[in-house]
């Protein structure tokens, strides 16, 4: 049997497919409800603030720029919301960490008590955590990629020489074993790839690098093989 939260989101999720009114009788038979059930899925999800307007035997139709309330989701998707919080708990840095906690539990608090049972008793696991230490502020990165930010590194090879590098950072890969900035490199005058568990140390500057970081993204995104810096 089918979760009652679970059908009133396809219930939206169908009316959202039309822009015109739809009767009762058409959504009944796509949601495989019926039609007595169907009205009271629409009127419980017209008591929640779903815009829905028209009345039995006309049709109805969901307003345009309707928003789904956060307590609207499957099954499959509140396990991938606790799957995916849990990996940023093992692989991220405490802050990022911290905030993926903080998210989910500000989604399970408006969830239906029935959802909030199935949050807080998934059983979906990842691994350990990672061992290896970032001697980088990992959280100073993401900012400096948010804002546009040129960061000036030390950053040693396998073979413990340091180079100084001034870099374009517009990514950052979350890996098993390892952090990964992508970035442009003013040195090399081309796209490279950072650990950030090799990074000695680094100033952020004020100086906004001069091209935009969605423009850097969409071209590294087209380029193949490009080496890590060893």
């Amino acid at each position: 049997m089918v979760a009652r939260s679970e059908r009133l989101l396809t219930l939206l999720q169908t009316l959202r497919r039309y822009r015109r009114p739809v009767t009762g009788t058409v959504l009944a038979a796509e949601t495989g409800v019926s039609l007595r059930t169907l009205y009271r899925d629409i009127a419980s999800l017209q008591s929640q603030g779903a815009m829905i307007e028209g009345e039995a035997g006309i049709g109805y139709v969901l307003k345009p720029g309707f928003m789904l309330p956060p307590m609207m989701f499957s099954e499959e998707e509140l396990e991938a919301l606790v799957l995916g919080s849990r990996w940023v708990a093992r692989a991220a840095e405490p802050r990022l960490a911290n905030a993926g906690a903080d998210a989910l539990a500000k989604i399970a608090a408006v969830l239906p008590s029935d959802m909030r049972e199935m949050v807080d008793s998934a059983t979906l696991f990842v691994g350990r955590k990672r061992q290896d230490e970032d001697k980088a502020d990992v959280s100073a990165i993401r900012k400096a990629i948010r804002l546009e930010r040129v960061l000036e590194l030390h950053y040693g090879d396998e073979q413990g020489r340091v180079s100084r590098r001034r870099v374009w950072p517009f990514a950052l890969g979350y890996f098993e074993h390892v952090r990964i900035i992508m970035a442009w490199c003013e040195l090399r005058q081309d796209f490279r790839h950072f650990r950030t568990d090799r990074i000695i140390d680094m100033t952020v500057h004020e100086t906004r690098y001069p091209r935009r970081r969605t423009a850097l993204l969409k071209e590294w995104r087209d380029t193949q093989d490009i080496p890590v810096e060893q």
